[in-house]
């Protein structure tokens, strides 16, 4: 699944030049990153890996004779927050796109702490302190987009998985606040809230997805939805997902999503 050329060249008008793509290498990051060189933008790239991104670069380069710019750097931490910032004010980026991101599952009593606090500062921290600069940079110039990640699990507690559903619960408030304070300012966010994609997701957070998106079944949808939606949930399973839960109390969903979240996190089998 591809955009279609209107879309491409609507992206491109609207949003100019040069994006930015966090979380690059892989997943939703990678996806994301192929669609909008294949719409004729410019790219700046990051991950931590400098050997994946150079691999990348040398891809888009190859494939859509695009610019790339590499951006080695982890944006858990402040020097790569403002490592990224700094390389970015050399060029005029339009699009900000936030994939960067990973997730804990298993019983909050057995998550290890440091693991956890370098997920809220990814997931919280970097995401507030890099969409507050690209927010005002876009404002100044009166045209941008950000492209924030959330999930189905926002937008209710999720046991075995009850941090992380926390942090994506963060990120699809202020993108809904925000969607609404910049519009006057020409800047478009856009909240992409997806269920279970296939990819490094499921490894890094120890869990099984007996159901699983394809990343580019994901990206396409998203990327049309920016800049004419607050949020999206893109895909087929996404919507299915959603629609269930829409008509359970708050209560109900929660115990819905206990049951789904147990049975991708059963193979962990520490005891309290």
């Amino acid at each position: 699944m591809n955009l279609s050329i209107n879309e491409q060249k609507r992206l491109k008008n609207k949003y100019g030049e040069w994006a930015i793509v966090t979380g690059a290498t892989s997943g939703m990051g990678l996806e994301l990153t192929k669609q909008i060189a294949a719409a004729g933008f410019n790219v700046m790239i990051n991950a931590r890996s400098e050997a994946g991104l150079i691999q990348l670069r040398n891809q888009l380069e190859t494939v859509y004779k695009i610019k790339t710019v590499v951006v080695a750097a982890d944006l858990s931490t402040e020097h790569g927050i403002e490592m990224l910032i700094d390389i970015s004010k050399n060029y005029k980026p339009g699009l900000f796109i936030m994939s960067a991101g990973f997730g804990t599952s298993g019983l909050f009593l057995q998550s290890t702490l440091a693991d956890e606090i370098n997920m809220l500062r990814l997931n919280c921290e970097a995401v507030f302190k890099l969409t507050h600069y690209f927010a005002k940079l876009f404002a100044a110039q009166k045209r941008g987009g950000i492209l924030l990640m959330s999930s189905i699990v926002a937008f209710q507690g999720v046991p075995y998985a009850a941090h992380y559903a926390a942090t994506k619960a963060y990120v699809q408030s202020l993108a809904e606040a925000l969607a609404i304070e910049l519009k006057p300012n020409g800047v478009d966010i856009l909240s992409a809230a997806p269920g279970p994609v296939k990819g490094n997701f499921e490894t890094r957070a120890n869990m099984k997805m007996s159901l699983g998106m394809e990343a580019h079944q994901v990206a396409v949808p998203i990327l049309k939805a920016l800049g004419r939606k607050k949020s999206v949930w893109p895909g087929f399973l996404s919507k299915l997902l959603i629609g269930s839960l829409s008509t359970a109390p708050r209560w109900g969903k929660i115990k819905i999503m206990q049951t789904i979240m147990k049975g991708m996190t059963q193979h962990q089998t520490k005891t309290t």
